[in-house]
């Protein structure tokens, strides 16, 4: 290859999408280009979880049913990212099946050292933990940063059973390192009951605002988005999506289903409407294909990850 020309995804109108490399969108790796702009980080890693498992097949799933994506051309940005873009895939993390301490440890240097040679990464979980240990990285690049946080659930519970390393506790663990900017960041999708009636009024002193998921009815996609971008600014990004922020109409395979949440029509236009901002990071968790059926999760994954790598692409937009 050259510097000025990305090697691309296996042609969809050459070999049949069927077939071909078990990439992320069919995806040379890393190993194999000079150069990368955006890599995509699997993560297998479901010891955090507190109800459900099998996230830790996220990141295969994922990248089977990125398969059935169109990749060219994206009419919604008006962008051909991986042509504007060298875009690989890094493979995964050999996190510790057995060990939630270590395998922080490994996701944490692992993505630390790939953002070394990288401008951004989007990571296919896993369950939620593995936020605490890619916001390190990213902090180590960057430092403090904006958050908006895609999920049914808040994540900012203090532990579950003592442990405080879960997939419900990881933004609690960042707050308290100082990873992201407080008055910066945001939940979406919130819905449900809740543990207590504190809950909400100890995740707003950690600084979050939070837009619930009932409010897309009230307010619709486009208010919504102005609410997120007024109060990210342009600050340096790092967006973190749960696949069940989605309704298990259109999300059923996940480890903490709750129902009443966001379509998938709604999440992928809200994220277009983030054309421009200065996103840095960004991961899609949750993913368990043990729940799924004809693939409805894994291809809400795949189309989630595709549209955050067109946010890369268009971020001088």
């Amino acid at each position: 290859m050259t510097d000025d020309k990305p090697v691309g995804p296996v042609s969809g109108t050459v070999v049949p999408r069927f077939a071909g490399p078990s990439t992320f969108a069919r995806l040379p790796e890393t190993r194999d280009v000079e150069r990368c702009d955006v890599a995509i980080l699997g993560i297998p890693f479901d010891g955090g979880t507190s109800y459900r498992p099998g996230a830790r097949f996220g990141p295969q799933a994922i990248r089977q049913a990125s398969r059935h994506l169109r990749t060219r051309y994206h009419p919604a940005y008006d962008r051909e990212p991986f042509v504007a873009m060298q875009v690989a895939d890094a493979g995964d993390v050999p996190c510790n099946p057995y060990s939630i301490a270590q395998a922080i440890a490994q996701i944490q240097n692992s993505a630390t050292e790939l953002l070394g040679k990288v401008k951004g990464i989007v990571s296919l979980g896993g369950d939620h933990t593995v936020a605490v240990p890619l916001l390190r990285a990213v902090n180590h690049h960057h430092g403090p940063l904006a958050l908006v946080h895609f999920d049914a659930h808040l994540d900012t519970w203090d532990t579950y059973f003592g442990a405080p390393y879960t997939h419900g506790t990881p933004f609690r663990r960042a707050s308290e390192e100082g990873l992201f900017v407080d008055d910066v960041s945001m939940h979406v999708g919130i819905r449900g009951p809740l543990y207590s009636r504190d809950d909400l009024k100890q995740d707003a002193e950690l600084g979050f605002r939070v837009i619930h998921c009932d409010e897309f009815q009230t307010e619709g996609v486009d208010l919504v988005v102005r609410r997120i971008r007024d109060r990210v600014g342009d600050h340096p990004l790092y967006l973190s999506i749960d696949i069940d922020v989605l309704d298990p109409a259109y999300a059923p395979g996940t480890g903490t289903p709750e129902v009443a949440g966001m379509t998938s029509r709604e999440l992928v236009n809200v994220l277009r409407g983030f054309a421009g901002m200065n996103i840095v990071a960004a991961d899609v968790v949750e993913v368990a294909p043990a729940y799924d059926h004809a693939e409805i999760t894994a291809l809400a994954g795949a189309t989630v990850a595709y549209e955050l790598i067109n946010l890369f692409a268009c971020k001088d937009k």
